[in-house]
């Protein structure tokens, strides 16, 4: 009898200790985890100059805010159309740079400003940032129902070139559209898989009982992460899409991705582990001595031959676009993981 109190007596201890060092985490951490979703990333946005010959356009979406727009097509015979998800901050007119050998190879470039970005007006209450929230899921859906509809509109599909929030922007939306028939992008990130590295180091760096940092086990560190992610939604009155879930719905269209070796704020690591929720085929080149969105200006020649390459052979060559993938219905609850986004006929004005 006194053996079977001793172990119960040891059982509840280490519950208890259990539970406390949890109320300690949740308590000591949380607001620092939160706060990663409140401070704005400090890097160079490229902003580009008007093009003469550009369409400008005007998309409503389906929330009812005018986004601003331009298309610009190939002097050339037109092989395909790209659609260029802009980096967090950047104008219209900074898919410039990064297109403009597009443009004189055969492709046509669209692009779209998303709310709070460039001249595409805010939404009251809301204030952009880094992270990929349901807004710009929505600003992306709007410009694709755009591109489908245009008189011009390519039959086979269209080819994604995304930086960074773009970058990822345009994964989401092509894991739930096939219209999107291949994917290149530079910097793109997911938010549970950024996040759950950095908690890590921070729980390391400030806590008073650094051995036990390794006997967390991974779970905790997820389901930790998911509830400070969610909470901050809450606050912040958007939903935060986790494409690390919908990533496999790429295949069989192919994915180059594209980062910087040298990344300070999206580490190597940290894409590896995005890449590889993706099935094949898929390639992942990381630029030596690159940092964040930078690749483009440390190799700048090997990445136009890579990009242009990549669109030559999955967009601009004559045979029938990828197979198509099935389109998931929209969960009961609306929720981001997993959902696709709405459909909608936006409404497009010339300026």
């Amino acid at each position: 009898m006194l053996w079977l109190w001793i172990i119960l007596a040891g059982g509840s201890f280490a519950a208890a200790f259990v539970v406390g060092y949890h109320v300690y985490l949740y308590l000591r951490y949380f607001r620092v985890v939160a706060r990663i979703f409140q401070e704005k990333p400090l890097f160079v946005i490229p902003f580009g100059q008007p093009a003469a010959n550009a369409e400008e356009i005007d998309l409503i979406t389906a929330d009812g805010l005018t986004l601003k727009g331009c298309y610009l097509k190939t002097p050339q015979p037109r092989k395909g159309v790209v659609f260029f998800g802009l980096e967090f901050g950047s104008n219209r007119w900074g898919c410039l740079p990064y297109c403009e050998f597009l443009l004189e190879s055969g492709y046509d470039i669209f692009t779209v400003e998303m709310r709070g970005q460039g001249q595409s007006p805010a939404q009251a209450g809301y204030e952009p940032l880094q992270w990929l929230t349901d807004f710009e899921v929505e600003d992306f859906q709007t410009a694709l129902e755009y591109v489908k509809k245009r008189p011009d509109a390519d039959p086979r599909g269209i080819g994604l070139f995304g930086l960074s929030k773009g970058g990822s922007a345009g994964l989401w939306l092509g894991a739930h559209d096939p219209y999107i028939r291949c994917f290149v992008t530079d910097g793109a990130f997911a938010t549970l898989s950024v996040v759950i590295p950095y908690m890590k180091q921070w729980v390391y760096i400030y806590t008073r009982l650094p051995w036990m940092v390794k006997v967390i086990p991974h779970w905790y560190y997820v389901w930790f992460a998911r509830t400070a992610i969610h909470n901050v939604a809450r606050d912040r009155q958007v939903r935060y899409p986790e494409l690390e879930t919908t990533l496999h719905r790429l295949a069989p269209r192919p994915w180059l991705m594209i980062h910087g070796g040298a990344d300070n704020y999206i580490k190597p690591d940290m894409a590896r582990e995005l890449f590889d929720y993706a099935g094949q085929p898929k390639e992942l080149w990381l630029v030596d001595k690159a940092k964040h969105n930078q690749a483009m200006q440390t190799a700048n020649g090997e990445y136009k031959r890579r990009v242009l390459e990549f669109f030559d052979k999955n967009l601009g060559s004559a045979g029938a676009p990828s197979q198509a993938v099935a389109m998931p219905a929209p969960s009961p609850n609306g929720s981001l993981h997993g959902a696709a986004p709405k459909d909608r006929a936006p409404q497009a004005v010339k300026a």
